[in-house]
């Protein structure tokens, strides 16, 4: 009897935790950054009940490369939803491609997470983000560097204004040497240098991190223009696209300039912020750099998400949202409404990078 009542209770605390994991799917998997759900750690929090992707190769490889069944892949997208019913969809093919994971998950009141940016045109960004009211669900967009303790630092110690008091310049560098000289696959490479299919090159893949995060420090402001160079350093390498980017985004009585680049020495994602007291530098993920008296030295410290909460599991922040542990404010890295503006800026900058004209709002 004592044996039947402990097999009783393991099967009832199975059933509690199935219970409480987020069922969703998989929208897509030739993104390079599909790893961060296919590959993640089974926390008993999230079950992958579907994952769609159209080409049989790319999934028959993400299957192989994370061991996955072969039947929980579909190559069609309304049929996968239709079949599994997940909570959530998550987004991990072309940005493009984003807009039509949107339009299929929101009538069915699936909530959506796509990798950033939130779409390569303005008229899809403006649009998704309709669909998602209209249909009451949640539409985020993960940034990396939403994950940073050092970020979530600097944004704290920016908000409460006494340490670098009025805000005047922010640099954001962010990059690497190339999606092809990092080894991206071939299937990845296919859209991320497609001028359609990812909206640009390296100003929209690293240019969105820039936008988001200075969207987020001014807390949704538009800017008063945006002013933007693009270079083609490899065209041999990326002949459809530009490998570089400057942008400088004016506030009136602030400045951003962000650097993206696919010609960095190496991998950057940093952040610099500038006021009328001090500075304070993101230098990765975990150091923080900061300086506001003339006779002392500046201090590098080194942050964790002990020092400061930060959710450096998007999946989890994700989770949070849906149960109402967090709310998500709308000038926050994950939000629709910062994001579009992050695509308005963009846009903006792609127009400047064309006409050679500084782009007013």
């Amino acid at each position: 009897m004592r044996i039947v009542f402990i097999i009783f209770l393991l099967l009832l605390a199975a059933e509690i935790t199935w219970s409480q994991s987020l069922r969703v799917a998989v929208a897509g998997v030739s993104h390079g950054h599909a790893g961060f759900i296919l590959g993640r750690p089974d926390k008993g929090d999230i079950q992958i009940a579907g994952i769609y992707e159209p080409d049989v190769a790319v999934a028959k490889l993400r299957a192989k490369q994370y061991h996955l069944p072969e039947n929980i892949f579909y190559t069609n997208l309304a049929e996968m939803l239709d079949a599994v019913k997940p909570a959530a969809v998550l987004a991990f093919g072309s940005i493009k491609a984003h807009r039509e994971v949107v339009e299929a998950a929101a009538p069915r009141h699936i909530h959506i997470m796509v990798e950033k940016p939130l779409a390569t045109t303005v008229a899809d960004a403006v649009y998704m983000d309709s669909l998602a009211r209209r249909y009451g669900v949640h539409l985020l967009t993960d940034y990396e560097t939403s994950w940073y303790p050092s970020v979530a630092k600097t944004f704290q110690l920016v908000e409460d204004s006494s340490f670098a008091g009025k805000i005047r310049k922010v640099t954001i560098n962010d990059g690497h040497q190339g999606p092809k000289e990092i080894g991206c696959g071939p299937e990845f490479l296919a859209w991320l240098t497609d001028p359609v299919l990812n909206g640009g090159g390296a100003l929209m893949d690293f240019g969105c991190y820039g936008a988001n995060q200075m969207t987020y420090l001014v807390k949704n402001r538009l800017p008063v223009s945006v002013t933007a160079v693009a270079r083609h350093y490899k065209p041999q390498v990326y002949p459809k696209v530009e490998d570089d980017a400057t942008i400088l985004v004016d506030y009136g009585d602030m400045q951003c300039t962000i650097q993206a680049s696919w010609n960095w020495t190496f991998s950057r994602k940093d952040m610099e912020i500038y006021g009328d007291k001090g500075y304070l530098i993101a230098a990765d993920k975990n150091t923080l750099v900061q300086r506001n008296n003339e006779r002392a030295p500046a201090t590098v410290r080194y942050i964790t998400a002990t020092d400061i909460r930060v959710y450096e599991d998007p999946f989890r922040y994700l989770i949070d949202i849906l149960n109402g542990t967090v709310k998500m404010p709308p000038y926050g890295l994950y939000a629709p409404e910062n994001n579009v503006i992050v695509v308005r800026i963009l846009e903006a900058a792609r127009e400047s990078v064309r006409t050679g004209k500084t782009i007013k709002f």
